[in-house]
């Protein structure tokens, strides 16, 4: 069974293709699906946005397409940056900038709860949509750990693991990530819709 995946981003492709291929799919990404699109992201919540490329991709390729929107929630920030995450700060900043721009930010906070979000969402050619959606708890830190993962994972400490997410090997990240948990959800889901449709789409 073959997925597009609709990103641009080679460490979310490695990320989904890790877990998906557990779980017997396949997965191919925009450009080997021969796509270039850039949806804009104008959802108010994470299920939103990953809709709108979702379907961007399916209707483009005629196949089931699959989308994934994370962020950030930062309990201080009011939930903040959540949907906006990849431009906190404003477009300028990579994701180094972005990580010291929350730590400046969080200096006064004595609460550092937070949490990662990820919102999967599937759609087919006939219009079914699949969803689900996945957390990891934690806090953030006071200063970067780890040189692994992407994003904001050298500031986030998963509590149940002891370590930053930047600090865990990839196994034991897609066993307690936003993006593990959204994928280990919405699998069943998968399965449920296409033995009751009887359709295996291609």
């Amino acid at each position: 069974m073959i997925f597009v995946l609709a990103s641009n981003n080679n460490d979310k492709l490695k990320e989904l293709r890790a877990i998906l291929s557990g779980f017997g799919y396949d997965v191919v990404s925009q450009s080997e699906a021969g796509l270039d699109l850039e949806v804009e992201e104008t959802g108010r919540i994470f299920y939103d946005n990953a809709f709108l490329k979702a379907a961007a991709a399916m209707k483009a390729t005629g196949k089931p397409a699959v989308a994934d929107d994370s962020g950030l929630m930062v309990d201080f920030l009011d939930g903040a940056p959540g949907v906006y995450s990849k431009r906190f700060g404003g477009g300028g900043l990579d994701d180094a900038g972005r990580n010291r721009l929350l730590l400046e930010t969080m200096a006064p906070a004595e609460h550092r709860g937070a949490k990662f979000v990820s919102s999967i969402v599937c759609v087919f050619p006939n219009g079914d949509v699949i969803s689900a959606e996945g957390t990891c708890e934690g806090t953030i830190l006071h200063a970067s750990r780890g040189i692994g993962g992407f994003g904001y994972d050298p500031v986030f400490f998963v509590t149940e693991m002891g370590k930053s997410m930047a600090e865990l090997t990839p196994e034991e990240k897609n066993r307690v990530s936003h993006r593990g948990n959204a994928l280990r959800l919405f699998a069943p889901k998968l399965k449920e819709y296409l033995e009751k449709t009887g359709e295996i789409p291609c």
